[in-house]
């Protein structure tokens, strides 16, 4: 694997007023620094009582404002401050660190680029782990059917390194700037995923450092119990250091259609349509407002690849049968990466205009095929642009249950299942808007459990160890297990609430 030069250091990394960051005091649970005269190895040990920490290739930092970054995220809403971050030079880092927070009891969160919309990647009074300087890119040819990349690298640079080789992984989110190791903990969706299944379908092995700081290579062969529970485990059971993810031929060129609809029922069964066909390599979906402001105009997205993966598109036969407004249909054709980054633009103009910046009380849900149409209609009918806010986007894209094998990536039981999100915008400054969404999509979440559906957990919603228990369903047994030999004394992730 190629990799970047480790920054290495004497010591452990710049704290206050030039004092570095020596220890660990277990009685006032509070990092010990020292000046730099007294803290460098030639002039004694720290002073008496602190546990010392480790030697490091990378910093620990706990600076006001490197605390401050990481008590907030791209949610704006929940603020947990920890009391230091730790950028590793390297893996071994990860697993010393791991180790001394582990017999310290002081809880642990990776963090990636911070996309988390509910406090997630954050933990109060413990230890973050900046994920990005681990952002390896594996050695690659043309004849590679698998690349192996650090938790840290974004999906563009990883989707950039392999298509030099006429390669791509199966299944992209829609936005490229995520971590790895943040979507493979929790899934990882996109338009490609009704044929391939989500991003955890698509690794063969992990390599991870589990809550006791062991590192540990995990596959489906190897240790499956800990590749299982990690891969969208939700950081329970170990962080991710390291993934290998399979890789497919890319195509050249794509062509990308718009089609609208008019009626929420048409426009689900075609999209239910194009993934039972496989007519389409990508197919997902939006529904914004008409002039008069209600949720009415729903326009399916479908794209097909061209050589070397595919044939020319034809556009009879991709779009027969289509019951979309045939005025309206748009085609475009892009190069493959172009398709893959095609929402940077809109992501410039939204940190452009500050909304980057606003609260992101986000709903993610998955209906089940047979009743989306019902649970949709209310909660489009409830939505206005000003609810949705400026910048927000409700998507509906389809997806094969088949697909879809890692065990904690909870799907309904239907053949065909919808994510449904409701992305909102908020100023930040508006605490009431913010408590209304919450409370909104815990009612959304009520009901389609109710029916018969799931969450895909990356939004903003209050969830209790029950709530969690049922998530999980027949899954959660064998998380429990894990999560009690991989993280006995419970300090990854807490975040999350699940334990």
């Amino acid at each position: 694997m190629s990799r970047t030069p480790s920054r290495r250091t004497v010591l452990q990394g710049v704290a206050l007023a030039g004092a570095t960051v020596t220890g660990f005091d277990p009685a006032t649970r509070s990092w010990a620094a020292a000046s730099p005269e007294t803290a460098s190895p030639g002039n004694g040990a720290p002073p008496a009582g602190p546990a010392r920490i480790p030697r490091l290739d990378g910093t620990l930092v706990t600076d006001a404002s490197s605390l401050t970054a990481a008590a907030d995220d791209f949610g704006h809403i929940v603020h947990h401050r920890p009391s230091a971050v730790l950028r590793p030079g390297s893996v071994r880092d990860v697993v010393a660190m791991i180790r001394f927070c582990n017999d310290h009891r002081l809880p642990v969160a990776p963090r990636g680029q911070g996309h988390a919309a509910f406090g997630q990647a954050q933990t109060r009074g413990g230890l973050i782990i900046e994920t990005a300087t681990l952002a390896e890119i594996g050695d690659l040819d043309s004849g590679s059917t698998t690349v192996t990349v650090g938790a840290g690298a974004r999906w563009s640079a990883v989707a950039r390194a392999t298509l030099a080789h006429g390669l791509t992984p199966p299944v992209f989110t829609d936005y490229l700037e995520l971590s790895v190791g943040g979507t493979l903990s929790v899934g990882g969706l996109g338009g490609q995923a009704h044929r391939h299944g989500a991003q955890v379908d698509n690794v063969t092995q992990l390599r991870v450092v589990t809550g006791t700081g062991e590192l540990v290579r995990c596959s489906p062969s190897r240790r499956p119990d800990l590749f299982h529970a990690v891969l969208a485990g939700l950081g329970q059971c170990a962080v991710i250091v390291e993934a290998t993810v399979r890789l497919v031929p890319a195509p050249g060129t794509v062509r990308h259609y718009l089609l609208t609809y008019d009626d929420l029922d048409t426009f689900l069964e075609d999209q239910r349509l194009l993934v039972r066909e496989a007519r389409f390599d990508y197919v997902e979906g939006q529904v914004s407002a008409d002039a008069g402001g209600a949720f009415r105009v729903h326009v399916l997205e479908a794209v097909a690849y061209g050589p070397p993966v595919g044939p020319e598109p034809d556009d009879t036969v991709l779009l027969r049968g289509l019951r979309h407004d045939p005025a309206t249909v748009t085609r475009t054709d892009r190069t493959y990466y172009d398709f893959l980054d095609r929402i940077a633009p809109f992501v410039a103009e939204l940190k452009e205009a500050g909304l980057w910046a606003y609260a992101h009380p986000w709903l993610d849900l998955m209906f089940p095929g047979r009743s989306a149409a019902d649970l949709a209609a209310p909660l489009l009918d409830a939505l206005t642009p000003a609810t949705l806010g400026p910048g927000g986007v409700v998507l509906f894209y389809p997806l094969l249950r088949e697909r879809f094998r890692t065990p904690l990536l909870r799907t309904p039981d239907d053949d065909v299942f919808h994510l449904f999100d409701i992305l909102r915008t908020v100023p930040p400054d508006d605490s009431a808007a913010v408590d209304r969404a919450l409370a909104a999509n815990r009612a959304a979440y009520d009901t389609v459990l109710a029916a018969g559906g799931t969450r895909y957990p990356v939004g903003g919603m209050r969830l209790t160890r029950d709530d969690w228990r049922t998530h999980f369903g027949a899954a959660w047994p064998a998380l429990e297990r894990a999560k009690h030999t991989y993280d006995p004394n419970g300090i990854l992730t807490p975040g999350q609430g699940v334990f």
